[in-house]
């Protein structure tokens, strides 16, 4: 839309006037239901589990603080969920500032709780005092009970607001909080429901976390009940989650760090296994994406394995160097010390930083020194004494290196070229399913509009062409040209993949893009992107496309191309890690042959660069955990020449981020 038109609409519309009045106020917590991702994460299946957890976490708290020996969690057959602790009771009394029971307070104010004021908890997982307040407002219903001095007492809500004062119903014999709510079906899928298996390994992991804590599970839609209690801590948990696997030493390294505000512990074991499973938690919260704690203690394995393996010969050390300590030759990389590693570590302290209300990563900057410090400390000490346990830690680590380092080699001889082999439909039909499944979640530039703005820039047609989006994916490309087109039409290979791009395109078939199923001169317009790279022989694919466009018609595509020659065979190993499929890493001179060398002419290219989570990208269904290490070592280990014309970012907290140089290409058939 020009910038005249978008004058000339305004002018038209009466609610486009922009003055105090357009600025809205939300009260309350309608600001937690208009927009519940700000504060649960999501309102898919994550996000609904993290309202039973904001519930289970304020009772391990109360355990931790040493007034609660025992946590229910019930899933009822309605589907609501109830968590019920033996803790003190949330306090029933009026609140001096507020002027209602304070229990009220928590559950209809944000930012409110007994976790601010020191001394209330020394380690806390609910911080930010919006845990309770959200799971009120995003629920059609909640029953709040408390036991305390003696008396029960009830209070019922829905939305956030209260329906009934807080009432005394009875005596008590017992003390403590029960809080059943349900989710509103308004915010969440109606289709969504509580999962046994991802609850119970939840409660099972706090119970490890938290010795002596009895956690009772009940699903009464199923009849699945289980009960968690466990007195060997985290040692326990480690040889829980390695229970089917076989350990290269019998006895998990166990550390304890103690420090004012600060207790960590940390167990490890290694096993003959090639993954690297390492959970951590702070206050209890799983971290899933790590922080400064886990940088922290990698830094520290790398330190202790190498300072080890010099110091006993084992590495060779550059001569000259004046020391074994300070060695400059031969060193063990990241990825082999952290191979076939299972660790739990977890951190109980006063003051944690967090992205985000689902707190799936900490950031405080001292965690890292302390850690890193400490553990290179301890394991350095398990080391010098137990030789044994050092041999089948450090040689194995060492071995894989030098054999890494060998391949390497002889895949840098290697000419990075166009593999001519066939792979069969089913193999992509396969692939592409699976990939499917997270697909938006997996990159920024799927659905970034900038990207798509940069395809639809290209469209030289001044009437409504018919388009057809090839190996649409999930409709997003084709759906950014829409009110500038007519008809559009998509394909696909896989069911998965037609499914959501039917949510965007008119009318969407099933086929290869080998053999289009389409008539000769169909179509004005084509559009494509990130695929060509991935497929074998990819003229065939490019000439089909030249077939079905009507003579004059354009066709518009983007892909991911290196910056130059010095990163090309570098990305095609990050690449090919990442996806097994890919065949090809063009450059650009060779994707502009692709285009013209298949008969289209007046070639047009546009350039934008995109920020891409390296972290977020592998971590999808087809990329396998010890090809998600590699590509993290691809990274870490990147050569000089590639460096200076490839920017990517390390962040403190271990994140990778690269720059992607996408560029748009616009051709068309002779007339």
């Amino acid at each position: 839309m020009t910038g005249s038109t978008l004058k000339q609409s305004a002018k038209q519309r009466p609610d486009s006037q922009y003055d105090a009045a357009s600025i809205t106020i939300l009260s309350g917590l309608e600001a937690v239901r208009q927009n519940p991702g700000m504060y649960i994460g999501s309102t898919d299946q994550a996000g609904l589990h993290q309202l039973v957890y904001e519930l289970v976490d304020n009772a391990i708290d109360e355990s931790h603080a040493g007034f609660c020996s025992q946590i229910k969690v019930v899933i009822e057959a309605d589907g609501s969920c109830s968590v019920e602790d033996d803790g003190r009771g949330i306090p029933v009394d009026i609140h001096p500032i507020e002027g209602c029971p304070a229990c009220e307070v928590v559950l209809t104010r944000l930012h409110a709780g007994g976790k601010f004021k020191q001394h209330s908890y020394q380690y806390t997982a609910g911080i930010h005092g919006v845990g309770l307040s959200c799971l009120n407002a995003l629920s059609d219903s909640l029953l709040l009970e408390i036991w305390r001095d003696g008396a029960y007492y009830r209070q019922a809500y829905a939305c956030g607001r209260v329906m009934e004062p807080l009432v005394k119903v009875g005596e008590a014999n017992k003390r403590g909080t029960c809080i059943t709510f349900h989710p509103d079906a308004r915010i969440f899928d109606e289709n969504l429901s509580f999962s046994y298996e991802i609850l119970a390994r939840r409660l099972r992991e706090l119970s490890f976390l938290h010795p002596g804590v009895r956690i009772c599970f009940d699903d009464r839609r199923s009849g699945e009940s289980e009960e968690f209690q466990y007195d060997t801590g985290i040692p326990g948990f480690i040889q829980h989650l390695n229970r089917a696997a076989t350990v290269l030493h019998p006895q998990p390294i166990a550390i304890h760090i103690h420090q004012p505000g600060l207790d960590v512990e940390i167990a490890m074991q290694w096993t003959a296994g090639y993954g690297e499973n390492i959970l951590s938690y702070v206050n209890s919260i799983n971290t899933v994406y790590g922080g400064t704690h886990v940088s922290g203690l990698k830094m520290a394995l790398i330190r202790a394995v190498n300072r080890y393996a010099t110091e006993t010969g084992l590495l060779q050390v550059e001569k000259g160097t004046p020391s074994a300590a300070h060695s400059t030759g031969e060193k063990i990389s990241a990825f082999d010390i952290l191979e076939g590693l299972t660790c739990v570590l977890s951190v109980q302290m006063a003051a944690p930083s967090f992205e985000g209300q689902t707190k799936t990563r900490v950031t405080n900057r001292e965690l890292k020194i302390i850690i890193d410090e400490a553990v290179n400390n301890e394991l350095l000490r398990v080391l010098r004494a137990d030789s044994r346990l050092a041999a089948q830690v450090v040689t194995r680590a060492l071995d894989a290196t030098r054999a890494r380092l060998a391949a390497r080699r002889a895949s840098e001889r290697i000419r990075i070229q166009r593999v001519d082999t066939g792979v069969s439909k089913e193999i992509y039909q396969k692939q592409f399913g699976i990939r499917s499944k997270n697909w938006h979640q997996s990159a920024v530039w799927i659905a970034n509009d900038e990207l798509l703005a940069e395809h639809v820039k290209h469209l030289g047609h001044d009437h409504y062409p018919k388009m057809l989006d090839v190996c649409c994916g999930s409709g997003v490309v084709g759906a950014s040209f829409k009110g500038k087109v007519g008809t559009m039409f998509g394909l696909d290979i896989t069911p998965e993949m037609i499914q959501l791009s039917r949510t965007r395109l008119d009318h969407v078939s099933q086929g290869t893009v080998y053999d289009l199923p389409f008539h000769d001169n169909a179509f004005d317009l084509v559009v494509n992107r990130e695929v060509l790279h991935l497929l074998p022989n990819p003229e065939r694919p490019v000439s089909e496309i030249f077939r079905v466009l009507k003579p004059g018609g354009q066709f518009i595509v983007g892909q991911i191309l290196p910056f130059g020659p010095e990163d090309a065979a570098w990305m095609y190993r990050v690449f090919k890690k990442k996806q097994p499929l890919i065949f090809n890493m063009f450059q650009e001179e060779d994707f502009r042959e692709l285009l013209l060398g298949a008969g289209f002419v007046d070639l047009k290219m546009s350039e934008y660069n995109l920020w891409e989570s390296i972290d977020v990208w592998i971590d999808t269904h087809e990329t396998t955990t010890l090809h998600r290490h590699e590509i993290r070592e691809l990274f870490y280990h990147a050569p000089q020449e590639v460096r200076e014309v490839h920017p990517f970012e390390i962040l403190p907290s271990g994140e990778i981020r690269d720059l992607w140089r996408w560029c748009v290409f616009s051709v068309r058939k002779p007339v």
